[in-house]
């Protein structure tokens, strides 16, 4: 813990006090110094909530930002002008930063981002509910770049597999597998409505997901990065299938190449999220579609950082999801 100068906000800016930051799977890298974007010095965190003590500029609504309104921040900056952005594909903007990232972030008592990143959470929605908005909008992202499969496999039902489950059902999906190595976590996913589940600390992913779709599934996301789950998303999706790799586990993966040509599978990058997804995902938030119970997530005071970090690298968290409190 340090105690640093607390940030100014620029014009358009405003000046959160953080209520709650979530620990991102994607930080653990940045924690060990192997992240090539979390360089330090730097405050990460970039899930997260506050309510508003300084600053001005409107609201992602348009509403004017005003001191006392609590919201939830879209941590991703981008340029809106670039090629990328005028596509439609602001989540691979070229000038993108993300606060946490490229800008200080929330694992503090303040954090300062732009008003129009923010959305108003009403009352009843708490700030650790609202710190969840981020990462179900990678879920909604994923499942958006999945297409519109009738069955859709999942592996890894940590945090971000839950998000693409919940986003699933909210497009509609009938069928959705999901897979882990933790059974709380595949009772937590058959809570939230996966149509089945596979222990894989006891069974065969192929096998089982050829059980279930003896076709193959129409798309797959790894919501994990493994190298032995982005090669099973391969052999379980059906030749002409889309598998969506969003999990960052593993830098590099060898991949059978010839495979992917012969069976004509599509393979697919999921970074972020765009601002409709961002919203898309508030709204489900805000609807109660992804809750922050307690048999699931664990809420620690900021001075816990460290040792919460420790505890998910040494897979001894019980929480599927631990998320910091400053205050």
């Amino acid at each position: 813990m340090q105690r640093i100068p607390a940030p100014r906000p620029a014009d358009g800016e405003v000046l959160l006090a953080v209520g709650a930051v979530g620990i991102c799977g994607s930080e653990l890298s940045g924690y060990l110094g192997q992240s090539s974007i979390r360089v330090p010095p730097l405050v990460m965190g970039h899930e997260a909530a506050g309510t508003i003590i300084d600053g001005g500029g409107r609201l992602a609504d348009g509403a004017p930002a005003v001191a006392g309104q609590r919201v939830a921040f879209n941590p991703l900056l981008v340029c809106g002008t670039c090629d990328r952005c005028r596509a439609g594909r602001s989540s691979i903007c070229r000038q993108r930063r993300l606060v946490g990232a490229h800008l200080a972030g929330a694992f503090a008592d303040m954090v300062a981002v732009p008003a129009a990143q923010c959305h108003l959470l009403p009352d009843g929605i708490s700030d650790v509910a609202g710190s969840l908005t981020e990462p179900l909008a990678c879920g909604v992202r994923a499942v958006a770049l999945a297409g519109a499969p009738r069955r859709l496999l999942i592996l890894g039902a940590g945090p971000i597999g839950i998000c693409c489950l919940v986003a699933a059902r909210a497009a509609g999906i009938g069928e959705i597998a999901i897979s882990d190595i933790a059974a709380r976590r595949l009772a937590l996913a058959h809570r939230y409505g996966a149509s089945a589940t596979i222990d894989v600390s006891s069974a065969d992913l192929l096998h089982e997901a050829a059980r279930l779709a003896p076709d193959g599934f129409d798309a797959v996301i790894d919501a994990v990065g493994a190298g032995a789950t982005r090669l099973q998303a391969l052999r379980a999706v059906v030749p002409g299938g889309r598998v969506v790799f969003l999990g960052l586990h593993d830098e590099t993966t060898e991949l059978p190449v010839n495979y992917v040509v012969r069976q004509e599978v599509e393979l697919v990058g999921s970074f972020a999220y765009t601002a409709d997804d961002f919203g898309r995902a508030f709204a489900l938030l805000v609807a109660g579609a992804l809750r922050p119970d307690a048999d699931w997530l664990e809420e620690r005071p900021l001075s816990a950082g460290a040792a919460s970090f420790e505890e998910l690298l040494a897979g001894r968290a019980r929480a599927t999801k631990i998320v910091l409190r400053p205050a």
